[in-house]
């Protein structure tokens, strides 16, 4: 099946641009999403973070206390190591067995962290990033999540730069503040129509086969 590793950085629509391609028909595989489920109560990382971290880091219900563990690995560049060691594996094992099961016309796996973890640079087709500029990145996250400035560049300094992203890119979708919804629109389903018919190559018989 077609694989397109969908990224962005925070506040870029990657969620918007995801819900859309979904919409028409493509297996949408969100990674944030997996690691919600592994560190809710009962989640299968949460005896490893546990025994990491201590009971500080979980909330009344014992899931991961999102809050009091991002101020613990923004101030601490090694605790925020030993949770990726955590997280990672089990999310890429879970995303894989996902891609696995895949029955949509193509499938798209969104990564906030692609470039930054190196690991999935080599798993896609095509890796596409939602770009926009910094301040529409903070604009948005701020008006969806509360969050001050300064925490919303916390968030930021440790996500590859916008260059990092776009240099990796095989296909770029410009969500920056002056492109409207329509447009915008437009240019995912265009891009949905391209990857359908990738997929469709992909499942023809070689010569070979057809022999």
């Amino acid at each position: 099946m077609f694989k397109v590793g969908l990224t962005g950085g925070i506040g870029s629509g990657k969620t918007m641009v995801a819900d859309w391609l979904a919409e028409w028909g493509a297996t949408v595989i969100d990674t944030d999403q997996i690691a919600h489920q592994l560190t809710a109560p009962q989640g299968l990382a949460m005896p490893f973070i546990e025994q990491a971290f201590g009971a500080s880091v979980l909330d009344a219900d014992g899931a991961l206390d999102r809050a009091q563990m991002r101020a613990r690995v923004f101030d601490d560049p090694q605790a925020r190591k030993q949770l990726e060691g955590i997280l990672h594996p089990l999310i890429r094992s879970q995303t894989l067995e996902q891609v696995q099961a895949a029955q949509g016309t193509y499938v798209v796996v969104v990564i906030p962290l692609l470039v930054e973890s190196g690991r999935w640079l080599e798993f896609f087709d095509q890796i596409c990033v939602v770009d926009c500029d910094e301040h529409t990145q903070i604009q948005r996250v701020q008006q969806r999540s509360g969050l001050s400035v300064e925490q919303i560049k916390q968030i930021m300094r440790v996500q590859a730069t916008r260059t990092e992203r776009l240099r990796h890119a095989d296909v770029v979708i410009d969500n920056s503040g002056q492109t409207s919804i329509q447009t915008l629109k437009k240019h995912v389903r265009q891009l949905h129509q391209k990857w359908c018919a990738c997929s469709v190559r992909l499942d023809e018989p070689t010569a070979a086969q057809k022999d």
